[in-house]
């Protein structure tokens, strides 16, 4: 049985003070030892006065990026065994944002997932198509090539440290979200790739989360689904009711 996740990604929101006071009222309204792990990914700023503020809670705290080198003169970076000592336990790789605006691929992705999986991190790999490579019926080629090379020379035993999240870029923060059959198709493919490249046993264990435009009125829905093991919640994960509302999911 996999346990679901549901993930917030803050983006570059929320100052310090801000983090604080949407974590005292998180906990008041997420009851303590549920079935399902609960991730938030503040700013770089604001996770070591996140992490002082959790200690009393099951809430788990994720970095949005890392960089692959441990330390050296790599300005503006941020090394993953710097990102656990400020309290992470996951580390977000891949997302689209970064490879479209930062120029990531496949082959950096990788050298994240291995240095985080190093470090101790679990590492959340984010996949995805654009809308013209959807219209172009390229979906499953272009998440097998970011699955294969983003885990590229990560052996079987290693895989209990990834989780993947299957975000289909025209459906973030447009307010667009894949159907529940679109999203549990992409997530099926995705398990009997992971079957193709680890073994039946990896497929099975390893959680794929769905992001792309989740709100608290769609993720019933999405939770139903067999292959759908939580979300990656990014604008609505910022309302702290409303984060809460996704948390407190029930799948029809």
């Amino acid at each position: 049985m996999r346990r679901p996740i549901i993930a917030g990604n803050w983006k570059m929101n929320k100052t310090i003070e801000g983090t604080i006071a949407f974590f005292q009222e998180l906990k008041k309204l997420i009851p303590q030892g549920n079935d399902r792990e609960v991730i938030v990914a503040p700013p770089f700023t604001s996770l070591y006065a996140a992490s002082n503020h959790l200690n009393d809670s099951n809430i788990r705290l994720a970095a949005q990026d890392i960089f692959w080198e441990k330390k050296g003169a790599f300005t503006g970076e941020v090394s993953p065994g710097m990102l656990k000592n400020a309290g992470c336990q996951y580390a977000i790789i891949g997302h689209s944002e970064r490879r479209q605006y930062f120029h990531e691929n496949n082959e950096t992705v990788n050298q994240k997932i291995k240095s985080a999986l190093e470090e101790g991190l679990i590492a959340i790999l984010c996949v995805g198509e654009s809308l013209e490579e959807r219209e172009s019926k390229l979906t499953f080629s272009v998440v097998e090539s970011q699955v294969a090379e983003g885990l590229k020379e990560i052996s079987p035993d290693k895989m209990q440290g990834v989780v993947i999240a299957y975000e289909p870029i025209w459906a973030i923060g447009t307010g667009k979200t894949a159907s529940t059959d679109q999203a549990e198709e992409v997530h099926l493919h995705i398990r009997k790739l992971l079957a193709g490249l680890f073994g039946k046993n990896v497929s099975e264990s390893v959680r794929i989360l769905y992001g792309g435009s989740v709100k608290s009125d769609n993720i019933n829905d999405l939770m139903a689904k067999p292959n759908i093991d939580g979300a990656l919640v990014g604008g609505a994960s910022l309302d702290v009711q409303s984060f809460a509302k996704i948390i407190n999911f029930n799948p029809i």
